[in-house]
């Protein structure tokens, strides 16, 4: 774990050194505020909740996430860094558990930059503040699971925009899997057991529980293991591309 500590510690230290978390954390919390209230209608909904705020969770981090994740891998191959990395005594998979820490950590920093809003709902009403510590869990635990993806695809390339649009369009198969304009595609042909195995594969149909306060076993580790799965396949790209 002292090696995982360094290497986490060298890449958190990266998203400062350069704009990249300044923007990344500037650009969710202008985005969150405008999705909440305006988009969301936080005020002609009456209710003291941050359902306006999570409900759009999902589609900030399609686009937002993959372009915090694009360049983790992508920049050490195109740079040659990535020689040096496996150098060190550190395993490769030491090094891609370290950076979706360090990464997972900044998308954990810009949630925990949101408290404002959770003090304005406190402000205005009485909220169920355990609903909203339940759908900060969830949202954190999701934007685990995009990031893994995307940092899968950055393994795949040493284009950092190839990787982002990959991270893009597999994030987005993973989104809107359980979307009733896809289920209803498939309610008129297919069982409801391969429907509701579709509907398995959502991010959606797995967090929006989590969003109302209803923290299941099984959305945790569906989460938990989406992200280990990418890990994982991020980390086979890696070993087979290291002579290149």
């Amino acid at each position: 774990m002292g090696n995982i500590g360094i290497l986490f510690k060298r890449e958190f230290s990266s998203f400062f050194a350069t704009p990249v978390a300044y923007v990344f954390i500037g650009i969710f919390l202008v985005l969150s505020g405008v999705f909440t209230f305006f988009v969301g209608g936080f005020f002609e909904r009456g209710q003291a909740d941050l359902l306006p705020f999570f409900n759009f969770h999902p589609w900030l981090y399609l686009f937002l996430v993959p372009a915090i994740a694009m360049r983790s891998w992508s920049e050490e191959r195109k740079s040659g860094t990535i020689e040096l990395l496996m150098t060190l005594p550190i395993s490769t998979w030491q090094a891609m558990l370290a950076k979706h820490l360090a990464a997972w950590a900044v998308l954990g920093l810009s949630l925990l930059l949101t408290f404002p809003l959770w003090l304005t709902v406190n402000y205005l009403g009485d909220p169920d503040n355990g609903i909203i510590v339940a759908a900060y869990v969830g949202s954190w635990l999701m934007a685990g699971a995009f990031l893994s993806i995307g940092m899968c695809m950055s393994a795949l390339t040493k284009n950092q925009v190839i990787a982002f649009i990959l991270s893009i369009v597999v994030c987005f198969v993973f989104v809107v899997s359980g979307s009733n304009i896809v289920l209803d595609a498939f309610k008129s042909w297919a069982p409801n057991e391969v429907i509701d195995v579709v509907a398995s594969f959502s991010f959606l149909t797995h967090f929006e529980a989590m969003a109302k306060g209803v923290i299941a076993l099984d959305d945790v580790m569906y989460f938990l293991l989406v992200t280990l799965c990418w890990l994982f396949a991020g980390l086979v790209l890696i070993e087979q591309k290291k002579a290149d």
